[in-house]
């Protein structure tokens, strides 16, 4: 029996192309929700900066979130797990993007900036993500003296590949081209769904987890049942026990009626 579901929330739950949460997913969800089901985000994103949500929010569907792939999670007020990135990997990451002028997003626990900010910048998470414009700071003032649980370089898969060895205490995210998320070693989508089960004494084999990108390939894995969106691309299909329709094709809710959750 499914007890709690995980959502990523880009290209899963909220459509790369109209930005919504179509009715069909607030429908199903809401009949989850009624059958006493938990329902749990778990994205890339930092709390900061998930602004889409409000129709799940404002019908109280939500029981927690698993935030910055797995870095950083809580239940309400109640903050379940956290875990920075080693400050000598943190001051690596910078300097290797200060170097080569490349543009950095840095989040702590409660705020973000982003370091040498470019056009791309602007066109992804503004334009496109519909994300605030993001503060920008100057790589000094983004690290020192506090924690980062996050930092999203507009590296290539090529530079990733560059750096990885450079910061050995880190995990790399990556669910858009233009840019990868660095967190601390074993912080995952996976990680955090054993964070949150924990902590609602729910076994592993009653969870399903639903996603669409790269970092979503973990928790696909390591859920009960992982279920990859239409739109999603072949290795995330490939890791997953099941492939519904698309973010734009009712996916969700295809998906629960098929495993008879609703």
């Amino acid at each position: 029996m499914i007890k709690a579901l995980f959502f990523d929330i880009d290209g899963t739950l909220v459509s790369f192309d109209t930005h919504k949460i179509l009715v069909s997913t607030i429908e199903a969800l809401t009949a989850a929700k009624a059958k006493g089901i938990h329902i749990f985000i778990a994205t890339g994103r930092p709390g900061v900066i998930i602004n889409n949500l409000s129709e799940l929010q404002e019908r109280n569907l939500i029981d927690g979130y698993i935030t910055m792939n797995g870095g950083y999670c809580f239940i309400g007020k109640d903050v379940i797990y956290k875990s920075a990135i080693p400050a000598t990997d943190v001051q690596t990451i910078m300097k290797y993007c200060v170097d080569r002028n490349i543009p950095c997003i840095v989040v702590g626990e409660h705020d973000i900036c982003t370091c040498q900010p470019n056009e791309l910048v602007k066109q992804i998470f503004h334009d496109f993500l519909k994300v605030d414009v993001i503060p920008v700071k100057t790589s000094e003032e983004a690290i020192q003296e506090k924690e980062v649980f996050q930092m999203t370089p507009f590296i290539t898969e090529e530079e990733e590949k560059e750096i990885l060895d450079s910061i050995p205490n880190c995990e790399i995210g990556r669910w858009f081209p233009a840019f990868a998320d660095v967190t601390a070693k074993g912080n995952t989508k996976q990680k955090g769904i054993d964070e949150v089960i924990r902590h609602f004494n729910i076994r592993l084999d009653e969870t399903m987890a639903f996603g669409d990108g790269g970092n979503d390939i973990s928790m696909l894995r390591h859920a009960g049942i992982g279920v990859a969106m239409g739109n999603a691309k072949e290795d995330v299909q490939a890791a997953a026990n099941y492939v519904t329709t698309s973010v734009d094709e009712d996916g969700i809710a295809n998906a629960l009626k098929h495993f008879n959750i609703i």
